[in-house]
């Protein structure tokens, strides 16, 4: 049956008017998690029992700080203009005595308010100039990253959560190798072939895995802007139109109309789909050299070099840069694309405790004073990797303890700003832009063009002769392919609106919207009473969910009230840290996350 985009959101009733001009003051008391678990939730996924609920206004405000201010229960239509026939006066005789003439404003047209809504629905309109902030570090001292550890009620019913799948997994196996031994075939040896996965990948994915598999990979049409388009797999009319906050579009640049949309029109009819080649060989452009250029300004380098996927970026560049004799030390939770590349590299491996620096000088010392393993020769080189913001954390690096020992220990440093270039800084530059620190200091950036920037791909900021040297061994630059003209386009335009060159003022309202956005909804979730992980300043909003059957339960609650979010548990997380994962945009309005915020509290 053919595919409607239906908006759930449509209405005719009005909300209440907002009083805009109070600023926003933060209480800060003592909340406590608000999780209430119960005995039945490693048995069932299913959504809970009807139950009066407090709402979320009630928790939320407070007589005279009217922080949040829930949405209605239905989210009215874009407002359209009236036709409006009244005077300055508005008595009959007067009107009668001296005819003025009318201004009258016509509805627009049905097709410009589906062009509205359209826009609308990739980029909210900004409600109020209070509804922006400049992400920035002040102190003078980094904060430790939040994370609270869990109280040992949660720990107790998480295991027992996960034994007792175990436990019910083996029964079904013992009693299913015996009487349905046609379901089980593919787990046994069959004319000399072994199985290709091992028993504990085939029982992890057939009972604890498929329980929840309907929550990921869900399919979707249309822009990841403000709004998503979902086909949803059970309902009647295989399409729902969801709130998104499942998307790295930091920035909303997910958008299919405006100037990024039309450079890469015109792109695509200069240059058409692909350049067909490496870059290696054919595959330079123009706009390769001019992206290169326009990247190395922004982010502070004198040179930079790009690729056409932010894994590869990560997977090849390390081999490029250090080897045997040379000593990497990595963050723990370093994202898996930086792990392949440093065993890839021939390099010694060691890792510190995520965001400590006392940890990371430990290991330092440790390190330099053995040398090399066997010959005890100093190291031919050492470099220190880390992200710039985790997503999965949602913590900033501590980039001033990490300059500070860089100083002291002369290693080299490489910073990965996939999800933190764009996102962070008061001029969206990162988190050297954040810090207030010169990206001098810092050896290697690297950063990815597929979240801020609404792209695809990756980048390598260096000096001029590292840039050189990559382009000459680096592996993804000689055999991966060439970045694309249209998404160089959107590159391109991405950039010139972030630095104002094109569309002035549009760039700074977007950095701004999404600061406020980021610290807004963390402030109201934990003022709900949840464990929230991270920094203030990170877009990136963990929800702690602990126990593996709230991973589903959670996930379609949030869908049943047209919410798109993200869910992480076992081996992308540790065992007992399952979690929601918000992923806040410039393109969500305050109301939008009033109704976030609302979900929350009633899921």
């Amino acid at each position: 049956m053919p595919i409607r985009a239906i908006n759930p959101f449509a209405s005719t009733t009005t909300t209440e008017v907002l009083n805009e001009k109070e600023p926003i003051r933060i209480e800060q008391r003592e909340v406590k998690p608000r999780f209430r678990p119960r005995f039945s939730i490693p048995f069932t996924t299913s959504p809970k029992s009807a139950r009066p609920e407090t709402p979320a206004n009630n928790r939320l405000e407070t007589p005279h700080h009217p922080i949040f201010r829930p949405p209605s229960p239905q989210t009215p239509t874009l407002s359209l203009p009236t036709i409006n026939l009244t005077t300055a006066t508005g008595e009959k005789s007067k009107m009668e005595e001296s005819p003025r003439p009318l201004t009258l404003f016509s509805p627009p047209s049905p097709t410009e308010v589906k062009m509205q809504a359209k826009r609308h629905a990739a980029f909210g309109p900004l409600g109020s100039k209070q509804h922006l902030y400049s992400s920035r570090f002040v102190g003078s001292e980094f904060p430790d990253p939040v994370e609270d550890e869990p109280p040992y009620f949660y720990l107790i019913t998480t295991y027992i959560s996960y034994l007792i799948l175990i436990v019910f997994g083996h029964v079904r196996d013992f009693f299913g190798k015996r009487f349905r031994q046609d379901s089980y075939k593919q787990l046994r040896e069959m004319d000399g072939y072994a199985p290709l996965n091992s028993d504990f990948d085939n029982f992890y994915t057939r009972r604890l895995q498929l329980r929840i598999n309907d929550v990921f990979r869900r399919p979707v049409t249309g822009v990841p802007g403000r709004f998503i388009t979902l086909l949803d797999r059970t309902s009647d009319d295989h399409n729902l139109l969801i709130q998104a906050h499942c998307s790295y579009n930091y920035l909303g640049f997910a958008q299919a109309e405006g100037e990024c949309a039309d450079a890469a029109e015109m792109n695509i009819k200069k240059y058409g789909i692909s350049f067909c080649s490496p870059r290696g060989d054919s595959g330079t452009a123009d706009l390769h050299v001019d992206v290169e250029r326009q990247i190395a300004e922004f982010v502070g380098k004198p040179a930079a070099t790009i690729y056409s996927m932010g894994f590869v970026t990560n997977a090849t560049i390390f081999p490029a840069l250090v080897g045997k004799g040379c000593l990497m030390i990595s963050d723990q939770l370093n994202h898996s694309s930086i792990r392949f590349g440093a065993r890839i590299s021939g390099a010694v491996i060691d890792m510190f405790k995520h965001n400590d620096m006392n940890d990371l000088e430990r290991v330092l010392r440790e390190r330099i004073s053995q040398g090399q393993p066997r010959t005890h020769r100093p190291w031919r080189k050492i470099l220190v990797a880390v992200e710039g913001l985790y997503s999965m954390e949602g913590t900033l690096c501590n980039l001033p303890g990490l300059v500070a020992l860089k100083k002291r220990y002369k290693f080299a440093l490489y910073v990965d700003e996939a999800h933190s270039v764009g996102a962070l800084g008061p001029r969206g530059r990162g988190v050297c832009d954040y810090f207030g620190i010169d990206p001098a200091e810092i050896d290697i950036l690297m950063g990815t063009l597929t979240k801020s920037f609404g792209a695809n791909g990756g980048y390598i900021a260096s000096s001029k002769a590292i840039i050189d040297k990559i382009r000459v061994i680096n592996a993804g630059t000689i055999y991966g392919e060439s970045p694309a003209p249209a998404v160089l386009a959107q590159i391109q335009s991405s950039l010139r609106i972030i630095s104002g060159d094109l569309a002035p003022g549009q760039g700074e309202e977007r950095l701004q919207r999404l600061a406020f956005n980021s610290r807004y909804l963390r402030l109201g979730l934990k003022r709900l009473g949840f464990i929230i992980y991270g920094h203030d300043d990170s877009p990136i909003i963990p929800l702690a969910l602990y126990h593996p059957a709230k991973i589903p339960a959670f996930s379609h609650e949030m869908l049943r009230r047209k919410i798109a979010v993200v869910v992480v548990g076992y081996p992308a997380t540790p065992l007992i840290s399952s979690r929601a994962r918000f992923c806040v945009s410039a393109a969500h309005t305050k109301d939008d996350l009033d109704r976030l915020l609302a979900a929350c509290d009633q899921a």
